[in-house]
C-alpha cells in the first residue's frame, strides 16, 4: 500500500506544496519518497514496499515515458494482464504490478480498468495528451479524494494533504455532517470538508483542458439466479473463495491473517492452509472482555497449525479517539479494534489478510434476523391509503416520542415506528438503522434552530437510488444489496483502510474479491438464510474445513458497549468538552438535548443517545483538528492533551 496525492494547476509551479503533501501521507508509505514534476502537474508519491522490491519505486512509466502512474493498492492478476500486453508488443522493465497501468492504457485506453481485479486508487498522466486520469477499485477499498475549482485539481489518498493548498477553505459540510449524525457514518460522495469530495468506487475522473469529468465503469449486476440450488451455490462459494485467496496471497514480502476466531477469518486461514502456505501467522487482539475470541481463534490456530501471536490490551477508545480520528478524518466509534490490531501486527509483518465483507455477501448481521422476521409485512405493496395511514401512525409516533421527553422509551418507539413502516422497505430499513431523519420535529430537539432551518440533504435522499437499483428483488436480497453499498463502502471500508495504514500495514480483503462478490450476489437470500439462521449458506459451504464450535458460534463481532462506555469515561468527558459556550459557539446542536442526555439516569436502553453523544464529542475534536487549526502535528498534541483521561 501506499499513499499518492498531485497537484494540476495551470498558473502555478507547485514543486514545494506537492512535497509537503506527500509528507503527510509518509504512514501510508514510510520506505521512499516519489515525485514527477511537469510544467504544473505534480504528483506525489509514498511507497510501502510489497511486490518487486527492487525495482518497484514510483512513478511508473511507459516505454517512451509519455504515460506515468502513480498508484495505491494491489493489482491481483496483473502477471496475466502483463502476459497478454507483452504479446501485444508492449516491454516491461520492472516487475511491478502497477506498470501495467501504463501499458495497459496505452493498448486499450480507458477499456483497461476492466481488465484489472485488485484494490486500488491511482493517477495516470498522459504527458502527450495533458490528460490526468483518476481511478478507484470496483468496491473502493481504497480511498481517493479530489478537490476541484477555477481549473485547479488537488487529489489525495487523505484529504488532510488536500487541506495545506493555500486555495482552500476549511470548512463543514453541514450536509455531510448531518449525515454523519443521523447513521454514524457518512454516505455522501461529499466529505465533512466542504468542496473536498470521495471519487465513488468504480468510478475515473478525466481532467484534461481545465475540465474535470466523473464517470462510472462498473455496476454491481442485479441478477439473482433463482434456478441455483444449494449444492450448486456451496460449490461456487468455495470455488471463489479459494481463487480470492490464491490472488491475494502474490507477495514478495512476509504476509499474516486477522483471526478473531469467527467463521470469516478462519475461512481465510483454512483456504491458506489449502494452497500449502507455510507458516501461516496469525493475530488476535482481546480487550479482557466478556466478547474477547482467544479461545475460538485458538482452535483454529491448533486445526491449522499456524505460528499464533495474541494480545490483551485495557479498553481505553477515548484515550485514542483523537489520533484515530485524525486518521480516519471522520468521528467514528467503533474505530480502537482496527487501530490496535493494526498496530500490533505491524511489529511484525506488511501484509494482513482480513475477513471483512463476509456478512455483507451472505447475511451475518442480525438485522437480518428482525427482517426475516418481518418478512410478510415487507413483502406486502400497499396501497395508497394503507401506507398513507402507516406513516401518520409512524409520524404521530414520532411526536410521542418528542413529547414523552422519557428516554428510555425511544427503543421501544423506534420498533414501533420500524413496524408501522414495512410495507416502505427502505424507510423501515432505516429506522432500523437508527436513522431519525423522516421526523422534523426531532431535528430541534438535537440541532439548534438556525442549524435545522439549513438547506441540508436529507440522509434518506442518499439511499434513494440503491434502493431504486434493487427495487425488483426480494426485501432480504435488496436489504443486502443496500447494506453492501451503504455500510460496507461508506463505513467499514474506510475504517479498514485508515486504521491499518496509520500503521504503515497493508490489509487485503478476499471477501471482497470482483469475482467472489459478483457470484455471491447472484445467490438468492432465501438459499443464505434459512429459518432465521444467518450465514447458513456460508456454514455448510465451510463445514468440510472448520470444526463444528466455530461454525455454530454466534457472532460477536467488537463493538465498544455505549452504555459501559459512558459509565466509566463517556459523562466525564462530554461534561468537560461539550460545554454550552462551545455549544452555541460551535452553531449545531441543542445543549439542553445534550444535558438530558447526560442527566438522565443511565440505562442500557440509551444507547443511541450514548452514541450520538460520542458523534457530538468526535465532531469537537474533528473541528479541533480540521478546521480550527493549520498545524497538525500541533492539534494532535493539543487535543491528546486536553481529551486524555487520566
Amino acid at each position: 500500500m501506499c499513499g499518492i496525492c498531485g497537484i494540476v494547476d495551470p498558473n502555478e509551479n507547485n514543486h514545494r506544496l506537492i512535497t509537503e503533501m506527500t509528507d503527510l501521507l509518509k504512514h501510508r508509505g514510510p520506505e521512499k519518497a516519489g515525485y514527477f514534476h511537469d510544467g504544473n502537474v505534480s504528483l506525489g508519491h509514498r511507497r510501502l514496499a510489497i511486490i518487486d522490491l527492487e525495482t518497484g519505486d514510483q512513478p511508473i512509466y511507459n516505454e517512451d515515458r509519455t504515460v506515468v502512474v502513480i498508484m495505491n493498492g494491489e493489482i491481483y492478476n496483473f502477471q496475466e494482464f502483463k502476459a497478454d500486453l507483452i504479446t501485444r508488443g508492449h516491454h516491461f522493465y520492472t516487475n511491478s504490478d502497477v506498470e501495467i497501468l501504463s501499458h495497459g492504457y496505452e493498448e486499450y485506453g480507458l477499456e483497461f480498468l476492466a481488465h484489472l481485479n485488485g484494490i486500488f486508487a491511482f493517477a495516470l498522466y498522459d504527458i502527450k495528451n495533458e490528460r490526468l486520469i483518476l481511478a478507484r477499485d470496483h468496491f473502493g477499498v481504497k480511498p481517493l479524494h479530489y478537490w476541484f475549482q477555477n481549473e485547479v485539481l488537488l487529489f489525495s489518498s487523505e484529504y488532510k494533504a488536500i487541506l495545506v493548498h493555500p486555495a482552500m477553505r476549511r470548512q463543514v459540510n453541514y450536509s455531510a455532517l448531518h449525515c454523519q449524525v443521523n447513521l454514524r457514518y457518512n454516505q455522501s460522495d461529499e466529505t465533512l470538508i466542504k468542496g473536498i469530495y470521495r471519487l465513488p468506487p468504480a468510478s475515473y475522473l478525466i481532467y484534461e483542458n481545465g475540465q474535470v469529468s466523473i464517470k462510472k465503469y462498473y455496476q454491481l449486476p442485479v441478477n439473482l439466479n433463482f434456478s441455483m440450488t444449494e449444492s450448486e451455490a456451496i460449490d461456487g462459494i468455495r470455488f471463489h473463495l479459494q481463487q480470492a485467496v490464491r490472488r491475494q496471497l502474490i507477495s514478495d514480502v512476509p504476509l499474516g491473517v486477522y483471526l478473531s476466531g469467527g467463521m470469516d477469518s478462519s475461512a481465510l486461514v483454512a483456504m491458506m492452509a489449502a494452497e500449502k502456505i507455510r507458516p501461516i501467522n496469525t493475530f488476535t487482539l482481546g480487550f479482557n472482555e466478556a466478547t474477547d475470541e482467544f479461545d475460538d481463534a485458538a482452535v483454529i490456530a491448533r486445526q491449522f497449525n499456524t505460528n499464533h501471536t495474541t494480545t490483551a490490551l485495557a479498553l481505553e477508545p477515548l484515550q485514542y479517539f483523537p489520533e484515530t480520528i485524525r486518521h480516519a478524518e471522520e468521528p467514528k466509534i467503533n474505530l480502537l479494534q482496527g487501530f490496535h490490531l493494526s498496530e500490533f501486527v505491524s511489529h511484525s509483518l506488511k501484509v494482513v489478510l482480513g475477513g471483512l465483507g463476509g456478512d455483507e455477501l451472505f447475511i451475518g448481521y442480525d438485522i437480518y434476523r428482525y427482517l426475516w422476521a418481518m418478512r410478510g409485512l415487507l413483502q406486502n405493496r400497499p396501497g395508497f391509503c394503507q401506507k398513507t395511514l402507516w406513516n401518520s401512525i409512524s409520524s404521530l409516533l414520532f411526536s410521542l416520542q418528542n413529547s414523552t421527553k422519557i428516554l428510555k422509551w425511544d427503543e421501544y418507539r423506534r420498533g414501533l415506528q420500524m413496524l408501522f413502516s414495512a410495507g416502505d422497505l427502505e424507510r423501515c430499513y432505516l429506522i432500523l438503522r437508527n436513522c431519525w431523519d423522516y421526523d422534523k420535529r426531532f431535528r430541534k430537539e438535537i440541532y439548534q434552530p438556525s442549524f435545522w432551518q439549513m438547506p441540508l440533504t436529507p440522509t434518506p435522499a442518499y439511499f434513494d437510488p440503491i434502493f431504486e437499483a434493487c427495487q425488483d428483488l426480494p426485501p432480504l436480497d435488496a436489504i443486502a444489496y443496500v447494506e453492501f453499498h451503504s455500510k460496507m463502502l461508506n463505513d467499514y471500508i474506510l475504517t479498514e483502510d485508515r486504521m491499518s495504514m496509520a500503521h504503515s500495514l497493508e490489509l487485503r480483503v478476499p471477501f471482497l474479491d470482483k469475482d467472489l462478490v459478483e457470484f455471491a450476489f447472484t445467490i438468492p437470500a432465501s438459499l443464505k438464510m434459512k429459518n432465521g439462521q444467518t450465514k447458513y449458506l456460508f456454514r455448510k459451504a465451510m463445514a468440510p474445513y472448520l470444526p463444528p464450535e466455530i461454525l455454530q458460534k454466534k457472532k460477536w463481532g467488537f463493538a465498544v458497549n455505549p452504555y459501559d462506555q459512558f459509565n466509566k469515561d463517556l459523562k466525564k468527558v462530554a461534561e468537560k468538552v461539550l460545554t454550552r459556550e462551545f455549544i452555541q459557539h460551535q452553531g449545531i446542536f441543542n445543549y439542553e438535548y445534550l444535558q438530558q442526555i447526560l442527566n438522565y439516569p443511565p440505562d442500557p436502553r440509551l444507547r443511541w443517545h450514548y452514541n450520538f453523544l460520542w458523534i457530538v464529542l468526535g465532531l469537537a475534536i474533528w473541528e479541533r483538528m480540521f478546521i480550527e487549526t493549520e498545524n497538525f502535528k500541533k492539534a494532535k498534541s493539543e487535543i491528546n492533551s486536553y481529551y486524555k483521561i487520566n
